[in-house]
């Protein structure tokens, strides 16, 4: 008969089930009420759940694409005087003489809404009823680093966290087997990694980067998902004991977060490996949806495979999601100084697919609580830069367009002045616009601050204002 255990022979026996206990507590503790990823109750009611966000690098020249100004036509070649801080910048004097130079795609009037557009995306221009255009934004910011990181984190220079990494942080995730923001194909420079960072935030809450901008579609995925030279159950007490370290260490170091960050990556990982793989296979879709995007198709090929997948992830519980067109080059896609007709080129690149994501979320019923974010860090300028063919940076004028999500479809609301410089009427911050998409989520950017370095900071900073007429 086996007898009862002495005190010695239990010890030896559970000795190695100790640490998977206090890992087991650990994690069960995180889910119940530590899980910093674990769903959030909003400040109220929300429009939407989720975000996706089509960047546009290097500034997309709103005057040749939704913001009509037939000025621009009439006065074609003039010279005129522009005060800008670009010209500033650049000459060291307030003001200078500067050619007018008409767009160079054709405008017209599109869908019920009768908005005004050009030719330069015509795939796009098919959803126009169910997009807001915010035609008065302005932000901080002349050249491509500055204005990219306040695009993004809300500030120019000094580091801060992200905004898809704010809104994990006020609203967790929706998926415990996925990341809950992903930036597909960002960039090295502008900003880089501070991008989609977390900065001060616990490290929990930074974006994973899939893929890299410019490089194939193929290469936008979350490598070393499976492991060919050991099963399952072997990855998992291998895992296990790493995690028993990392809880000790834990003990030694408590409220460390970047090591709190490992332990929560390590265990995600393992449910990723179940779930992603599914997830990141568009060879699913039907060859319907993958036409839709442009799939297939060289020109749009790539880009149509990065808007499938961050359809796919919002679908699976993404809570924030950004897909980035543009390069690693010093001079971004979009960056047209000296040549204005690669506009063409890149809006081939994604007109299709990002009329595809439109038209296909609604067909899902996602566009109601999605909210599709469009834009650049900046316009560009009305007038030719140096007197050539292209067009500058442009920061105190320039559009953007919502869908989804709570805003008003088929609506264009502020206003450039007659030449699509400077915003004039309505004018609409990036601190507002970011105040308005936090408001969208069922979050108030005054009140979702972290308290660091003995002060309490937001994504807005000390500014910042919903736009509450494009609500819907």
């Amino acid at each position: 008969m086996d007898a009862l255990l002495s005190r010695r022979q239990m010890l030896q026996r559970a000795a190695c089930g100790f640490g998977g206990l206090a890992l087991a507590g650990l994690t069960s503790q995180q889910a119940a009420v530590g899980n910093p990823l674990a769903p959030k109750l909003p400040h109220f009611p929300p429009r939407a759940k989720r975000v996706i966000f089509l960047f546009m690098q290097g500034g997309v020249s709103h005057v040749d694409s939704y913001d009509y100004k037939p000025r621009l036509e009439k006065d074609d070649g003039k010279q005129l005087n522009f005060d800008d801080a670009r010209q500033l910048a650049n000459t060291g004097k307030r003001g200078s003489t500067q050619r007018l130079m008409k767009p160079m795609w054709k405008f017209s009037q599109h869908g019920q809404s009768g908005r005004w557009a050009s030719a330069l995306f015509p795939e796009i221009n098919k959803h126009i009823d169910d997009l807001c255009f915010i035609h008065s934004m302005h932000t901080e910011g002349i050249a491509h680093g500055p204005a990219t990181l306040f695009l993004h984190c809300g500030a120019t220079n000094v580091i801060r966290p992200s905004m898809g990494s704010w809104v994990l942080y006020g609203l967790g995730t929706e998926n415990a087997n996925l990341p809950g923001f992903v930036s597909i194909g960002p960039s090295n420079g502008n900003g880089g990694p501070r991008n989609y960072g977390n900065a001060f935030l616990p490290a929990v809450y930074q974006g994973t980067a899939l893929g890299k901008a410019g490089g194939p579609a193929s290469e936008a995925t979350i490598r070393n998902l499976n492991n060919p030279q050991l099963a399952s159950p072997a990855q998992r007490r291998q895992l296990d004991l790493l995690q028993e370290l990392n809880a000790e260490q834990l003990k030694q170091t408590p409220g460390d977060s970047e090591l709190e960050a490992v332990i929560n990556s390590y265990e995600l990982a393992w449910r990723m490996q179940g779930n992603a793989p599914d997830v990141l296979d568009l060879t699913r879709e039907s060859k319907q949806t993958l036409a839709l995007y442009g799939i297939g198709d060289k020109g749009t090929d790539n880009f149509g495979k990065q808007c499938l997948l961050a359809r796919r992830m919002c679908e699976s519980g993404v809570r924030f999601v950004q897909v980035t067109y543009g390069d690693n080059s010093a001079n971004p896609a979009w960056d047209q100084h000296s040549n204005l007709a690669q506009h063409g080129v890149h809006a081939r690149a994604v007109d299709r697919p990002i009329a595809g994501l439109l038209a296909d979320l609604k067909q899902r019923g996602l566009l109601e609580d999605t909210i599709v974010w469009w834009g650049g860090e900046f316009g560009r300028t009305p007038y030719a830069e140096k007197n050539g063919t292209g067009r500058d940076h442009n920061a105190g004028g320039f559009t953007t367009w919502l869908a989804g999500g709570g805003v008003r479809p088929g609506i264009g609301y502020g206003q450039t002045d007659e030449f699509g410089h400077q915003a004039v009427e309505n004018k609409v911050h990036m601190h507002d616009l970011h105040a308005t998409i936090l408001h969208l989520l069922g979050l108030d950017h005054e009140r979702l601050t972290y308290r660091y370095s003995g002060r309490d900071f937001r994504l807005t900073d000390v500014h910042g204002q919903v736009v509450k007429d494009i609500l819907a």
